[in-house]
């Protein structure tokens, strides 16, 4: 008895060491789960990215057609008001945009090949007279022959150069190709934002409760009314701009005045800060091949005009529209071209302005107590009274 009792105890301890090896071998129950959880979050995310990066050109586009559509949105409602249907009041509107804009290139094109296949024809000329001026400037000793040597040398790096330009002719144009298609759907999806704004609100505000609807259309009428307004208040800085720089031109005797001027209203008001001084780079050297005298009246003028724009044109111009802080607008405008290029550096201001008018328009404000470093200088103004903006409001 004792006996059989010895045998079954060690088979039983023989059995639960074999048994203990083989459960700690067996794999834990999640462990599978996990895997595939892994596996699919993994594929999902590369999956997502993909499709993000495929379609982030059009997303850009949208995002274009979007602040085109707020800008045009109080034009068209004023059309509309006195009889026009809305499509054919943004069809109007939309067809003057593009053959401004494609007269503009077409204008900038044609003045600037003109003037390289002047330079290129009488290189000897301008390079003797830029070597003189710079000899008797800076009393240096440069030769112009061997200036005019090395430039018509087959085998100098200018001639490189321009034989090295030859091959991106196709690449050049299959990227305009690509840009006018661009173009062309931002047109399309402005036109179907403007026709069809008042259904598109209806499809959106009918997925809401009342309160939130009177807020989303409120939230939409404040950035139709900013960006717009905004937008409307740089064309017309622009036009004077445009103006004032045209007369300067026709006077000193720049080449192509016209377009120059537009080049310079353009671009200094839809690249804050710098746009002046980038827009100027362009006549300043285009005058300077003619004659340095000459570009040196012009850069003093565009240094002299900005000041008076600054402090006299835009002030009042912006009153009633938005004023943007230049800070504000350059920190966006660097923001938007680290995100989007040069299309978020332009879109950088409308958007900024946009938030700037939505946030001014939240929460409460109080009255600021009296402190040194509260105390703002404020400026006679003989206009009539009007409604502050979020950077006038006394908070």
């Amino acid at each position: 008895m004792c006996h059989l009792l010895l045998n079954t105890t060690i088979h039983s301890v023989t059995d639960n060491q074999i048994a203990q090896p083989e459960n700690a071998s067996k794999m834990p129950k999640w462990v599978p789960r996990a895997i595939a959880l892994f596996w699919l979050g993994f594929l999902t995310t590369f999956i997502v990215r993909n499709t993000v990066q495929k379609l982030s050109s059009i997303f850009l586009l949208l995002l274009v057609s979007v602040f085109i559509s707020l800008a045009l949105e109080p034009a068209v409602n004023r059309l509309a008001d006195r009889g026009m249907k809305r499509g054919s009041a943004t069809a109007l509107l939309l067809v003057s945009l593009v053959v401004v804009v494609l007269g503009f290139i077409a204008a900038m094109g044609t003045i600037v090949g003109q003037q390289v296949a002047d330079l290129l024809s009488n290189s000897e000329k301008y390079v003797n007279d830029t070597v003189k001026l710079i000899n008797e400037t800076f009393n240096s000793h440069i030769d112009p022959a061997a200036v005019n040597e090395r430039i018509t040398d087959p085998n100098g790096p200018i001639q490189e150069f321009i034989r090295a330009q030859r091959g991106n002719a196709f690449r050049v144009s299959v990227q305009a190709m690509g840009a006018i298609f661009q173009g062309f759907s931002v047109l399309l999806f402005t036109f179907y934002f403007v026709a069809d704004g008042p259904r598109l609100r209806r499809v959106i505000c009918s997925r809401l409760n009342p309160a939130r609807q009177r807020a989303l259309l409120d939230a939409w009428d404040l950035a139709v009314t900013k960006t717009g307004g905004f937008l409307y208040s740089r064309a017309l800085l622009a036009v004077l701009s445009a103006f004032f720089h045209w007369i300067v031109f026709q006077a000193v005797g720049a080449p192509a005045p016209v377009a120059m001027a537009i080049w310079v209203g353009l671009i200094s008001q839809f690249l804050p800060v710098i746009g002046t001084y980038l827009a100027g780079v362009l006549p300043v050297l285009l005058t300077f091949i003619d004659s340095p005298s000459k570009a040196l009246i012009i850069l003093v003028f565009i240094f002299i005009y900005q000041q008076i724009e600054n402090y006299l044109f835009s002030p009042r111009i912006t009153a009633r529209t938005l004023e943007l802080h230049p800070a504000l607008a350059f920190g966006g405008a660097l923001a938007g071209a680290a995100v989007l290029g040069p299309v978020g550096a332009i879109l950088a201001l409308p958007a900024v302005a946009m938030g700037q008018a939505l946030i001014s328009s939240w929460g409460t404000r109080h009255e600021v107590v009296v402190d040194p470093l509260t105390n703002v200088a404020q400026k006679k103004e003989r206009r009539s009274p009007r409604k502050k903006s979020g950077w006038d409001n006394p908070a």
